[in-house]
């Protein structure tokens, strides 16, 4: 037996071999067998009973194993699952299956080392594999565009191992997040179209240099953002779509992209001039359509030399609505503008012929000639010897502000100053060089300058910027000292006080913070009603009966904490609005900020909408929803414009509208507040609030308008329609962002948006269900994705108010009613006498009193 022992190892191996000689042959049927069980109906002429290589629009090679290396199934209605087997077919090359119903998730396509073209496009695929593109170093065409119904997926980064890659399409695919910069990594890539998604972030520096042709990445959700520079060194691109978008700063120049057809960048955030290279096209180059409206665009429109071009400049800044130059003192300030690169600040307002005309930061006199140009504190860049130069082309100045900025550079020698010019501020910036001997008539400040040196025959300039800064200093030690001196004295006065001590500031009163321990049981966790990122909030009862809400920092949140409890107190001391929850006091000890406010005793809109079954609560009526949206309203309208200062409150959410006993709405929680200057339109500052209330632009630049609360006032009105939070992670991707969800269902008024409205809603009516709508579109309009075409909170108010006061004036034959009005046909002190007799039924007390208020009107 152990000398057969070798023929029976050999005799395996052969039956081995033998069996896997085959095994390609019948994987591959197996797999086309089960693509086909998958799929309906089955294409022509594929059947079981029939070889998979006679199959119409499958290719085999020809070898005996006959692999399949290519399905080509495009527009044959074909739906159902693709068959995650389909990746076993080692030898495949193509496979296409685009224009069908096909769906489910996506298969992984990972390691398939033939696979060369890929081509997915127009089905409805729910999800992709995070490898399903990773180990494929043929690749050289993928396609998944028009599959809006993929969950959210980003670019692989795996995806710079296929360096064959020539086309790579996932228009409205539901791609997000950045654009990975791995494109020196693909020589040939010719065409990445990527339309209508939610990429965010700037175009990749990667870019430059490359061969891509076709570069199509408008219309994100969101929108990409920085500058388009990096096309300048793309000298193959035929075709640039970068349409809506939130692209800044200027149009680079891009003359030597020879071959360039179609350039597409309206609805951005562009500045700066028409560029000198589009201006002198001649018929020689190539470019035929150039769109460019809804940017904004300075300076003067040009006269296009080549009047074959298509050229759309609609909607920007220019001077003038023709070609021409601008008015002087404009092409003055414009050169300003151009000096420190053409902010976007400067050129959402300076636009048209007239700087006198509503222009932020200028000041004029009654002749229309500018005296002032204040740019203090904008954190603008630039060189000051080219701004000082282009400012002396503005004879009548008398102020130039400049301080608080970045400029650099030295001020100009030969600086020709404006004879009228008194005032000129360069503080705090980064200036270097000498000061010139300016004329003593003029006042300069240059502190905050370390590096810039002063003439001692410069004695006016010298002696200004000591002054300042012994100036500052001396106001550093004395509010220093009296920090020190002031929270000193609470904390020895706290121990030993039990009352409330008024401060008379207008920010409420002092509470020891024994009382507030007292009114809370100690901070009893039995009394908390509420908490959020801050701190947490416990209901309380003073001594006199008072119920209050106690609002107390939370632990290791001291920083943040302290410049919320600031901007709280400093903020309520300045409003009251029987919309806006009152501040009634605040308690500081040792490390401990605690703030005390008007207690509301039904909550939060937060526990009414989204758990009123944990709570016991019966859901909100319509008419209950709809008389809180207009108190929340009405408190952000106080905000905004009728309050002694403009506000924007940056976190309007159910969680921070409180309700009174009788149903009615306050806004709370103001420690992310940010005032407006009267001269400003917006404010920068960092991204701070709740996702899914966030409006789009400023989650991508920081900066907030008055129509960042009406976007997040538009997302409350939707979760008041449907009873759905902003943000669901439970539910399925495609509704679990409630604004994209509800701008789909609002454009049909029918069956779908009916579906969309809570189900404890009763809106069978017609009257109701009318009123739903309204408010459905007014929600609509406010979350449009740009800020301009959001309503502001005034029209919203007069939306809102008519569905819930309903009054209606009386018809014209029911005035005369005695019942409804005065009679017409009487005199009026008749009337009088008439409604008098009338009231003998009350008693004698009212009935002296209504008559002497009667008699008293008669006579008058």
């Amino acid at each position: 037996m152990a000398s057969l022992r070798p023929f029976h190892i050999h005799l395996f191996i052969i039956i081995v071999l033998t069996f896997f000689s085959g095994i390609t042959f019948s994987d591959d049927g197996a797999v086309m067998s089960q693509l086909l069980a998958a799929i309906s109906p089955a294409p022509n002429h594929w059947s079981n009973s029939t070889h998979y290589c006679s199959w119409t629009h499958v290719t085999c090679d020809d070898t005996a194993g006959k692999n399949v290396i290519s399905i080509k199934i495009d527009s044959l209605s074909v739906s159902g699952e693709l068959f995650s087997g389909i990746t076993q077919l080692s030898s495949l090359k193509n496979l296409s299956v685009s224009g069908n119903s096909l769906s489910g998730p996506l298969p992984s396509f990972a390691n398939m080392p033939e696979l060369e073209e890929l081509r997915l496009d127009g089905n409805n695929f729910s999800s992709v594999p995070p490898d399903f593109l990773s180990g494929l170093p043929r690749l050289k065409s993928f396609s998944v565009s028009g599959n809006r119904n993929l969950s959210s997926w980003e670019i692989p980064t795996h995806l710079n191992r296929s360096s064959n890659l020539v086309s790579f399409y996932a228009s409205n695919a539901n791609v997000f997040g950045i654009i990975p910069d791995f494109f020196d990594s693909f020589p040939n890539l010719e065409n990445v179209i990527l339309s209508f998604n939610n990429l965010t972030g700037s175009l990749p520096g990667s870019f430059s240099g490359s061969k891509i042709r076709v570069l199509r990445l408008d219309n994100q959700q969101l929108g990409l953002s920085g500058t388009i520079s990096v096309l300048s060194s793309m000298r193959k691109l035929s075709q640039i779509w970068l349409q809506g978008n939130a692209f800044t700063g200027q149009i680079p120049d891009l003359y030597g992209l020879q071959i360039l057809s179609d350039l597409r960048l309206e609805n951005n955030r562009l500045t700066g001039f028409i560029p000198d290279w589009m201006r002198n096209l001649t018929e020689i180059h190539g470019l035929r359509t150039v769109f460019l409206q809804n940017n904004e665009l300075q300076g003067p429109i040009p006269q296009f030399q080549f009047i074959k071009i298509q050229v759309n400049l609609g909607n920007n800044s220019f001077c003038r609505e023709t070609p021409g130059d601008c008015e002087p003192q404009v092409t003055a300030l414009l050169d300003v503008a151009a000096d420190l690169g053409f902010p976007l600040t400067l050129a959402e307002s300076w636009s048209g012929n007239d700087p006198c005309r509503k222009w932020r930061f200028i000041s004029c006199d009654l002749q229309g000639k500018v005296t002032t140009v204040n740019l203090e504190k904008q954190r603008f860049s630039g060189n000051i010897s080219q701004i000082l130069l282009s400012c002396e082309k503005l004879t009548t100045l008398r102020k130039l502000l400049l301080n608080d900025n970045n400029l650099t550079g030295s001020i100009p020698d030969n600086l020709a100053i404006p004879h009228l010019l008194q005032i000129l501020d360069v503080s705090h910036n980064n200036l270097s060089g000498s000061v010139p001997d300016f004329p003593d008539s003029l006042r300069f400040n240059c502190f905050g300058n370390p590096l810039l040196r002063i003439h001692v025959s410069n004695f006016a300039g010298k002696i200004a910027c000591i002054v300042l800064a012994a100036l500052v200093l001396v106001i550093v030690l004395v509010l220093f000292v009296s920090y020190k001196f002031y929270t000193k004295r609470l904390q020895s006065k706290a121990p030993g006080r039990t009352t409330a001590i008024t401060t008379g500031t207008g920010t409420g009163t002092i509470f020891p913070i024994q009382v507030l321990q007292k009114a809370t049981d100690h901070f009893s966790e039995e009394n908390v009603v509420g908490s959020g990122g801050y701190g947490v909030v416990y209901k309380g009862e003073l001594d006199n009966g008072t119920k209050i809400a106690v609002k107390k920092m939370k632990d290791g949140t001291m920083m943040r904490g302290l410049n919320e409890f600031q901007a709280e107190i400093s903020f309520l001391a300045k409003v009251r609005h029987r919309n806006l929850v009152s501040l009634l006091g605040y308690s500081i000890n040792e490390s401990e900020r605690i703030l005390v406010y008007e207690y509301m005793p039904l909550g939060t809109l937060s526990h009414r909408l989204f758990e009123w079954q944990n709570y016991g609560f019966d859901p909100l009526t319509w008419n209950q929803r709809v008389t809180i949206a207009l108190d929340v309203g009405r408190g952000i309208e106080y905000l905004h414009s009728l309050a002694n200062q403009r506000f924007i409150h940056r976190d309007i959410k159910p969680s921070n509208i409180l309700l009174s006993d009788d149903m009615r709405a306050k806004v709370a929680d103001f420690g992310l507040v940010k005032m407006i200057p009267d001269d400003k339109s917006f404010v920068e500052t960092r991204i701070i609030g709740t996702f899914g209330y966030l409006a789009p632009e400023y989650a991508v630049t920081g900066r907030i308008t008055t129509k960042v609360d009406v976007y997040a006032f538009g997302v409350v009105l939707m979760e008041i329609i449907t009873g759905k939070k902003a943000i669901d992670e439970r539910v399925p991707n495609e509704t679990c962002h409630l604004v994209t969800w509800f701008h789909k269902v609002i454009s049909s008024k029918g069956h779908n948006f009916k579906k969309a409205i809570d189900p404890t809603l009763d809106h069978q009516d017609e009257q109701t269900f009318e009123s739903i709508f309204k408010v459905a579109l007014l929600a609509a309009h406010c979350t449009a994705k740009t800020s301009y075409r959001r309503p502001n909170m005034e029209h919203v108010i007069n939306v809102l108010s008519p569905l819930v006061q309903k009054w209606k004036p009386l018809k014209l034959e029911e005035i005369g009613d005695r019942n409804g009005g005065l009679n017409l046909h009487i005199s009026l002190p008749l009337q009088f006498d008439d409604l008098s007799t009338q009231n003998q039924n009350l008693s004698s007390t009212d009935d002296q009193f209504c008559g002497y208020r009667l008699n008293q009107s008669a006579r008058f």
